[in-house]
């Protein structure tokens, strides 16, 4: 099973973050935190690194739900997106939602699967759709 939902973009890092952001929050995600993982690994090891990015984004209604069926789902919420260098493009990348399902095998959590899996695809088939018109 593939964890990850992936598009890749011909724009550059900063305006694909930018957009990513702009995406998610078109389907009711709100940006938590961000982790610099570039910035990070540079100043605690020394180490280079090619522009990446993880933000924290959250559906509090979708949250809320997994949560009530599951205190331990937070563990496995689909809440990291990944903006990444990737050769001469970026890559945008989330959880797939249905990795909840398959590891707890809780069917009361398909619903809400299915839900962050329809919001989490509309809001990278948007930032693909924008990027093709180029």
């Amino acid at each position: 099973m593939r964890y990850d939902r992936t598009v890749r973009l011909d724009t550059d890092f900063a305006t694909s973050v930018a957009r990513t952001r702009d995406a998610l929050a078109a389907q009711g995600f709100g940006i938590l935190t961000e982790i610099d993982v570039t910035a990070t690994l540079k100043a605690k090891l020394d180490q280079d690194m090619e522009d990446y990015v993880i933000l924290g984004a959250c559906n509090p209604a979708l949250a809320h739900r997994a949560l009530e069926i599951d205190r331990t789902i937070g563990l496995l919420l689909p809440c990291n997106v990944v903006v990444r260098r990737d050769g001469d493009r970026t890559a945008v990348q989330a959880l797939e939602p249905n990795t909840m399902n398959a590891l707890t095998e809780l069917d009361a959590l398909r619903p809400v699967a299915e839900e962050a899996t329809r919001r989490l695809d509309a809001a990278l088939a948007s930032l693909k759709s924008v990027d093709e018109k180029g």
